[in-house]
């Protein structure tokens, strides 16, 4: 499978960049008498325009089908109740209710989809990003009525503060706006706690394990730890030139990592996500144990080594990084 400081106010600006509106073309009725007033009124079918990547995008709400195609927001959907007729349920951790779900009319994953389910499910809106991206232009061909919402995390733009911009746009699409803020305030609170327990002088290191090997996350590249590395002000154990933002993380060897001296690793099991069938898995934190170059590192030594979530190559939502920053801060605080 294939999978990014202080907050900019422009980015924050947008992700409430929200208006209510009503339904503005309808044919005008027969309003001379209390009854009919109320009767139009009633009828009148109630919209939310929101900014998405791609400009204004109007819903009608509350959304009768809903179509998701971004992992980063499953977790999040589920837990305000969403119910969806069509989605990348292969895509989705065993963590989320929605896998069990027969009545979710399942696309697959991103490598070969069956796009043609999703017509029959007649999506008014698609939440759509990450790894569909790349069939943004073909599920709006197949299903031209419905509005498409696209928020992957844009370049150039803080990490945590798109991250927040996805829950908020997402609640007024739902008409979940208070369960929106608490997951971002239960964010920030976490964020915060991390930048004040971590002393600067304590040098970093986050590292992705797949299959059994151990790559190197280069600061605020790819997805994952590297951005959220930025964001928190982690000061870097080893910087590499020309550094990738593979998501299997680069291939310099143990060797170089343990030359480094980081106090503490941040670690993101990839195989835990997707292989823990295999037989031949082998959790993150026993090859890092086992790891002879390994041994002599102050984070392995001092057991400072703070491990994301399993499912998070598959998942990704606000949630993920909220549990994984409150452990950080554990951690943090606990080693004072």
């Amino acid at each position: 499978m294939d999978f990014t400081r202080p907050f900019a106010p422009a980015a924050l600006a947008l992700a409430a960049a929200v208006t209510l509106v009503g339904c503005g073309s309808q044919t005008p009725a027969d309003t001379s008498s209390p009854s009919a007033a109320a009767s139009t009124s009633a009828d009148a079918p109630a919209s939310v325009t929101v900014e998405d990547n791609r400009g204004e995008q109007t819903v009608t709400t509350p959304p009768t089908s809903v179509a998701a195609f971004d992992n980063r927001t499953f977790e999040t959907l589920n837990d305000w109740g969403v119910k969806l007729s069509v989605a990348a349920v292969g895509l989705m951790p065993a963590t989320n209710p929605y896998k069990e779900d027969s009545s979710i009319a399942d696309v697959g994953t991103h490598n070969e989809p069956n796009l043609e389910l999703i017509v029959p499910a007649d999506p008014d809106v698609v939440i759509i990003g990450q790894r569909f991206t790349q069939f943004y232009d073909d599920v709006a061909a197949l299903v031209p009525d419905a509005t498409m919402i696209e928020l992957d995390p844009r370049d150039g733009e803080p990490f945590t503060d798109e991250l927040k911009r996805q829950v908020t746009v997402l609640g007024e699409v739902f008409g979940k706006q208070d369960e929106a803020k608490q997951l971002t305030d239960d964010f920030d609170a976490s964020l915060e706690r991390v930048k004040a327990a971590y002393d600067p002088a304590q040098k970093a290191m986050a590292i992705n394990v797949s299959g059994g090997e151990i790559g190197y996350i280069a600061p605020g590249k790819g997805r994952t730890l590297g951005p959220i590395f930025t964001d928190a002000g982690l000061t870097p154990a080893l910087e590499v030139e020309e550094s990738s933002d593979n998501h299997e993380g680069d291939e310099i060897s143990v060797e170089a990592i343990a030359a480094s001296n980081p106090e503490w690793i941040l670690v993101m099991d990839r195989s835990a996500a997707v292989d823990a069938d295999n037989p031949e898995f082998k959790p993150a934190a026993e090859v890092i144990e086992a790891s002879e170059a390994l041994k002599n590192v102050p984070a392995v030594q001092k057991g400072q080594i703070v491990y994301m979530p399993a499912d998070t190559y598959t998942n990704e939502s606000i949630q993920t990084y909220t549990e994984f920053l409150n452990d950080f801060a554990d951690a943090l605080e606990a080693a004072k």
